[in-house]
């Protein structure tokens, strides 16, 4: 067995620990004005990364070949959980979105462990040649997506969409399936933001930036505003004027604008250069993979890590459209980071097995 990969191992724990020092910047205020306690946010965050990296270090000392077998029991699981966040008395519905389940001690987010999930039994099913599969594939894919839809969370969707495609082409799909499957998820897409206005909004506002700060435009010109106010160095830690209510989830989705603030063009510029580091370590250990189960395995992992931090850091540059997805291992969240962690105990796990 040879060493893990420290690189990846590095810049994981830096990420971490940097987001929970923005956590516990970026909430004080809130924290204290919803429940009194300026360091509430910062005390669950805490908890979450400890079981983190309790995670990290488990699976990344259980040989991946063990997934394998678990791949379809897993999915059934995932799908059942996807359900079950609509039960009444069980799901939790929050800004008119069904995305959790109640346990009572904790709440969990199905949706997140899908991507994990959906990456072993991809990579489980792909591992072997097989013809014919893409109707089996799209009908998969499109359940899940439609059930990830019903919540309502495109940004999800899309993040598990991009996922599946690139772990279905890796194991050899034909590019001739990509010409045909393009439109059609063109036509969807489109569909679906016309029959919910509020997509419609954030596309509008995405198209029209200059538009007035009221309605879905305010949003992305508050993150705007943060990034222009940080400048070149920021305004120093700690000085972010947009975290007192202005800029709407900015302990979660919208984190990156105050890390701009703060820390100005070049601590965002090296924040963006971590997240680098750590897709190209993924994609290297992907690609120096023993076996075939290990490649896909490892391409899918980095890929809904790395899809959801362009994802996000896009949003909030107003270079795409604004999509609720937290920045992978900074913004706050327990089901997000215990995945994403264990996901890269999974990579690490792997690279101990390259070529």
């Amino acid at each position: 067995m040879k060493q893990l990969d420290l690189p990846l191992l590095i810049v994981t724990v830096i990420l971490v620990l940097f987001g929970l020092l923005m956590i516990y910047d970026a909430s004080s205020v809130l924290a204290f004005n919803l429940f009194g306690d300026s360091y509430r946010f910062i005390k669950d965050q805490t908890v979450w990364v400890i079981l983190g990296l309790f995670s990290l270090f488990v699976f990344s000392h259980i040989d991946y070949h063990r997934l394998f077998n678990l791949a379809l029991p897993l999915l059934i699981i995932a799908l059942i959980l996807l359900v079950a966040v609509f039960m009444p008395g069980l799901g939790i519905g929050a800004k008119g979105a069904h995305r959790w389940i109640n346990l009572h001690f904790v709440s969990i987010q199905p949706a997140e462990f899908v991507k994990l999930v959906l990456a072993l039994y991809l990579s489980a099913w792909f591992s072997t040649k097989e013809k014919g599969r893409l109707l089996a594939f799209s009908l998969l894919i499109g359940a899940v997506l439609l059930l990830v839809m019903f919540e309502p969370d495109m940004g999800t969707a899309g993040i598990i969409l991009f996922e599946a495609i690139i772990i279905y082409f890796l194991s050899g799909g034909s590019v001739k399936h990509f010409l045909i499957g393009v439109p059609i998820l063109g036509i969807i897409g489109f569909i679906l933001i016309k029959i919910a206005p509020y997509r419609a909004a954030r596309l509008t506002s995405f198209l029209n930036v200059d538009q007035s700060l009221e309605g879905a435009s305010y949003h992305i010109k508050q993150a705007l505003i943060a990034l222009g106010s940080g400048g070149v160095f920021g305004l120093g830690l700690g000085n972010s004027l947009q975290k007192f209510a202005y800029l709407p989830e900015n302990v979660t989705d919208s984190i990156f604008p105050i890390i701009a603030e703060e820390y100005g063009f070049v601590g965002a510029s090296l924040l963006v250069i971590a997240f680098i580091v750590l897709i190209w370590r993924g994609f290297y250990i992907a690609s120096h993979a023993r076996d075939t189960f290990g490649k896909l395995f490892a391409a899918g992992i980095i890929s809904f890590i790395g899809i959801q931090a362009v994802l996000n850091l896009g949003s909030m540059t107003a270079l795409l459209p604004l999509t609720g997805v937290p920045l992978p291992f900074i913004s706050y969240g327990g089901s997000a980071l215990l995945v994403d962690m264990a996901a890269i105990g999974i990579l690490l796990n792997i690279s101990k097995n390259k070529v």
